[in-house]
Parts: C-alpha cells; structure tokens; sequence
C-alpha cells in the first residue's frame, strides 16, 4: 500500500479538502482486524461522526499548538471525528473518543495516533481523487492506510500494521453513510 507521495502541495489542499468534505456525515463502521501471523480474528462496530473543519476553526488552531507549528505554518483544512466503538460479538464497549485531523501540504497532522494519545503525522497522497493513502511511522511502527469513497454512500478502509518490518495486523472496514 506504499505510495510515493509526488502531489504538488496545491493539489494536495484541494484533494484532502475534498475528500474531508465528502466524509461528512453519520456513518456505521464494520471492522474486522486479522493479528498476524497467527490469524485471529476480531469485529467490531463504531459509530462514527465525521465533522469538515474550515481553515481557522479553533479545532485546527488547537492542532496546530499541539504540533507547536510556526504562526505561518496554518493548517489548511480537517476533519473531527468522533467515534463509539463495540465488539459485535459480545457487543461490550470497546472505545470511544474523538480525533481531530489537520492537513498541511502533504501532512496530515493528527492530535493522537492509532496506538498512542500523542500527537503525530502522516504522509499522504491519493492515487486516484477518491482514494487517500496515509502513512504514519512512530515508535517502531508504520502504519499504512487507504481509504475510499464509493460514491456517497460507502467508504472502504484497509489498514497494515507493522513493526519491526513486519506485519503484525491487518484491518478492513465497512462503511455506511446513515446522514
């Protein structure tokens, strides 16, 4: 799922802006992660708010202190997103919390990783205007993600986590738009 991230940075503002506009809403996340490389499997449901932040919202000025980004250095466009998630076998509560995305060139600042509270970035690039690839590294990690809007109605996202070189998990979701 590497992608060579080559986007002109005006292009990137505009498709991240896009892509970040088209994913607002109400959605319903079904996820299935493998652990590898023994295979177990776990599935899980979230409920996922999706709000478009503007350049200036107080959201990405807030980003922005905690990446301790220069006066000049505003974050373009972003996205809040807020999420409730549960096992859908036992249906126990699994997590729930709210991320908040920024994007600045070809970096998409985020205020808590995938595995961490702090906050981190990623490379991104998009290798056809409706599907983003992301790339975050931290603490011997590489976490490489698409994502894919399919029409207005659907996302699709896959996710492989990695340490060390290898592969540790693979995580491919569903996702419906509900408003």
């Amino acid at each position: 799922m590497t992608v060579q991230n080559q986007l002109a940075p005006e292009a990137a503002t505009l498709l991240i802006s896009e892509f970040f506009q088209q994913s607002a809403g109400q959605w319903l996340s079904e996820r299935r992660y493998y652990t590898l490389p023994a295979g177990t499997t776990k599935e899980v449901v979230s409920h996922l708010s999706i709000r478009f932040l503007p350049q200036g919202s107080s959201e990405l000025i807030h980003l922005a202190q905690l990446h301790q980004l220069a006066a000049d250095q505003v974050l373009t466009c972003g996205a809040e997103v807020e999420w409730v998630s549960e096992d859908s076998v036992s249906k126990r509560s699994q997590s729930q919390g709210v991320t908040l995305f920024g994007a600045l060139g070809t970096v998409l600042y985020r205020d808590r990783g995938f595995a961490t509270p702090k906050p981190v970035t990623a490379g991104f690039s998009f290798t056809h205007p409706q599907t983003l690839c992301l790339r975050t590294e931290y603490n011997g990690s590489v976490f490489e993600e698409e994502l894919k809007l399919i029409g207005s109605r659907y996302r699709t996202r896959q996710t492989i986590i990695s340490y060390a070189g290898e592969q540790k998990m693979i995580g491919q979701y569903l996702e419906k738009r509900l408003a």
